[in-house]
């Protein structure tokens, strides 16, 4: 099952950094999703974009997960020579990650 088939997803991105937030459609997935996302995992979904240390921040009450990714936009937003190298763009690549 892909993440998307259970969750959505929102991002920003400032400088170099993006954050994309994962949220459960409904709250009694989001234990998948706490187990399944782990950062490790993030960061190996984004080999080759993400360049930097991934932290993941759990948010129960939401229902969501939190990555930050540090060195995931090629320089920054201004900087970068990548075509939509946008956290927004990233969001939708996250929600691409195969579920057990």
């Amino acid at each position: 099952m892909l993440l998307r088939e259970i969750a959505h997803s929102r991002a920003g991105d400032k400088g170099d950094i993006s954050n994309i937030s994962v949220i459960a459609y409904r709250q009694e997935d989001y234990p998948l999703l706490e187990r399944e996302l782990t950062a490790e995992r993030v960061r190996a979904h984004f080999a080759g974009v993400v360049h930097g240390e991934v932290v993941r921040h759990a948010l129960p009450h939401l229902g969501a997960l939190n990555f930050v990714m540090q060195r995931a936009l090629g320089g920054g937003v201004t900087r970068s020579l990548a075509l939509d190298a946008h956290g927004k763009s990233l969001s939708g690549v996250m929600l691409d990650l195969e579920l057990a």
